[in-house]
């Protein structure tokens, strides 16, 4: 798959990248940078490049359709690793279908995740937060927190105030999920929040993706609501029982995870298109939420077991 008159050597696309997220940044299990493709290659066959949430097949026909020669997704395709991959299981194909076409595939993490450019930065620019700091150091805070391109070393999650929201009790666990459905993508679970939807909320926490193991920490940030995916039930109830007052730990609220990931996306497309004039970058319109639809016995006219 060749690049048109435009194209870059894929070794520039992944100076831009790797330079705004370095893959230093990243946790120690984690498995970010280039899965396929070779970015020794000095031919300018990187015109078009496709942005991701999951590197599933659909997405990646998606990107052969669209012209691309670089899949850029948030997770990785083989964080667990893989001693097999034979065209008939589902990573399997993926890896055929991306070495058919010629196609290099670059995942960006938690080394993404921890960028001012990345998911946390793009929650803080989609609620406005301001007076910004860590929910949780990561291993690797002691190093220089600048990047290239204006990226900033974060955190692990952060913690914040909506800037707009400066009359007292203006913004609710209620409006802020209404707010945060607005403008995530759309997914058969919505989004959830836990207690009293007039609750007040003056300091936000969020951890884009899973969450729960940063609920002692989100606990203990004074923040009033922790925006996360993958609550689980457990977790969840001991986190929201740790006080015989609600309002003395934060109250939750549930984002699917591709969802909460996802508005990354534009900011990645934002960094490629103005590191590299000409380059094309398309954001998938693919879900690759696991769940496609939900049954609410509201919609039967059956009763709920309890009041909404």
């Amino acid at each position: 798959m060749n690049g048109g008159d435009s194209g870059r050597p894929l070794a520039e696309v992944l100076e831009v990248l790797e330079g705004a997220y370095p893959l230093r940044w990243a946790e120690d299990w984690d498995r970010p940078g280039l899965v396929i493709g070779d970015r020794r290659d000095a031919d300018p066959s990187v015109d078009r490049v496709h942005l991701a949430v999951d590197p599933t097949l659909a997405v990646v026909r998606e990107a052969r359709a669209a012209g691309a020669q670089l899949l850029v997704t948030h997770h990785p395709l083989l964080l667990r690793g893989a001693s097999f991959l034979p065209a008939d299981t589902g990573k399997g194909a993926v890896v055929t279908e991306l070495v058919r076409v010629g196609m290099s595939l670059w995942c960006g993490h938690t080394n993404v995740d921890r960028s001012s450019l990345g998911t946390v930065g793009a929650w803080i620019r989609a609620l406005g937060l301001e007076d910004v700091r860590p929910l949780a150091a990561g291993p690797t805070d002691g190093e220089t927190a600048q990047a290239a391109r204006g990226s900033e070393l974060i955190g692990l999650g952060v913690v914040g105030s909506p800037a707009d929201e400066v009359t007292e009790g203006a913004l609710t666990v209620g409006s802020l999920a209404e707010r945060i459905a607005a403008v995530v993508p759309e997914t058969a679970q919505g989004v959830r929040f836990t207690g009293d939807p007039e609750r007040p909320v003056r300091r936000v926490a969020v951890c884009p993706g899973a969450g729960d193991s940063l609920l002692e920490a989100a606990a203990a940030s004074g923040a009033d609501v922790f925006i996360t995916s993958d609550l689980r039930h457990h977790p969840a109830l001991e986190h929201l029982e740790a006080a015989a007052d609600e309002r003395a730990v934060p109250a939750l609220i549930d984002v699917a995870h591709a969802a909460s990931e996802a508005l990354w996306l534009p900011l990645a497309r934002d960094l490629l298109t103005a590191a590299l004039p000409g380059i094309a970058v398309g954001i998938s319109d693919l879900s690759t939420d696991p769940w496609t639809g939900r049954v609410d016995p509201a919609a039967l006219g059956a009763p709920s077991g309890r009041a909404h």
